[in-house]
């Protein structure tokens, strides 16, 4: 943020002056001024009860800062910021992250599947500001939690506040790529995309997965799947948000990445195994490079003139020093 001025020759011409009359009232006055003692010849001088010096000189400073900030308000003063504008219509892209418990697997560098495709999202979002991201979250039921939207405060705090476990411990893939779908279709985003994030197969929901994932390349979308984690025993470790009861141990993953590429193939997608937090990070980067869009950017200024405020204390000074003058110097003067 800039500060600028509409008539920046009225602010020099005004710094001028000021500056003038201080020299005047400073080193000039003393040649036209008749000093007259005084008290009786002979007697103690006049002593006024305190500093005169001081309040002729306030009452100067307040007078020459008073009309100094008159000329300020009068050269038109604004506060100046820049702001990026998009030019044209980013993507539509629609995550449908699993929060199933076991998405809490600590396989992902010391990490759980989920905390790290959370903060993946955030950064995929933070690098596309064009672009409308929304969230769906998959657990024994789905629901949509952000339309695509390019606000990304709401979008990131509704991360920041999911959980694993939130929508129970199933996990239905085919509810979640419905609602998708639905909320895709009826995009008028030059691309459209549906990004579905999970480590576990189809166990509950009225909607087969490849049924929706048919339904989306229908809507005219492409279709990502990514297949977090691998096979075996992994540990576990997460808070349950209904009982609050904390789960640790271990537990059988049993990763399907067959079923996962079906689904991709139904969509005509593409399927992305990401076994390691490296290939995780390097899925995203797939997709960001799939769906890139050009983008066309300008720049707008804003201003916010701050006139008022300089006129305010402009009157505040100079009616202190007509005070100061009248009422304290005069009283005993």
């Amino acid at each position: 943020m800039n500060i600028g001025f509409e008539r920046p020759l009225l602010l020099f011409a005004g710094a001028v002056i000021v500056f003038l009359c201080f020299v005047i009232s400073r080193f000039l006055k003393g040649a036209f001024t008749l000093v007259i003692p005084l008290g009786p010849p002979g007697g103690s001088p006049f002593k006024p009860p305190f500093n005169v010096e001081f309040l002729v000189r306030a009452i100067r400073v307040l007078d020459l800062a008073g009309v100094f900030a008159l000329f300020l308000a009068a050269a038109g003063p604004a506060f100046i910021s820049t702001e990026l504008v998009w030019l044209n219509r980013g993507a539509d892209i629609l995550f449908v992250v699993d929060i199933s418990p076991s998405m809490a697997g600590i396989d992902m560098n010391g990490r759980n599947r989920f905390d790290a495709a959370r903060d993946l999202v955030r950064d995929f979002a933070a690098q596309r500001p064009s672009d409308a991201i929304g969230l769906v979250a998959v657990g024994n039921d789905a629901s949509l939690l952000v339309p695509p939207t390019i606000d990304r405060g709401a979008l990131f705090s509704r991360l920041d506040s999911l959980r694993i476990g939130e929508l129970g411990d199933g996990t239905a893939l085919g509810m979640g790529l419905g609602i998708a779908a639905l909320h895709i279709r009826n995009s008028a985003a030059p691309r459209r995309a549906v990004a579905l994030i999970t480590d576990g197969e189809n166990n509950a929901g009225a909607i087969h997965p490849e049924t929706a994932a048919a339904a989306i390349q229908n809507a005219g979308a492409s279709l990502w799947v990514i297949g977090v984690g691998g096979g075996g025993e992994v540990p576990i470790d997460y808070v349950d948000p209904v009982t609050r009861i904390r789960r640790t141990g271990t537990f059988d993953s049993r990763f399907n990445s067959e079923s996962l590429r079906s689904i991709a193939q139904s969509g005509g997608g593409q399927y992305i195994s990401a076994p390691s937090a490296e290939a995780f990070s390097l899925a995203f980067s797939r997709i960001d490079e799939g769906e890139m869009i050009i983008r066309r950017s300008g720049t707008i200024n804003r201003t916010r003139s701050f006139r008022i405020p300089l006129m305010i204390t402009a009157l505040a000074l100079i009616c202190a020093a007509r005070f100061i003058r009248r009422y304290i110097l005069g009283a005993f003067l």
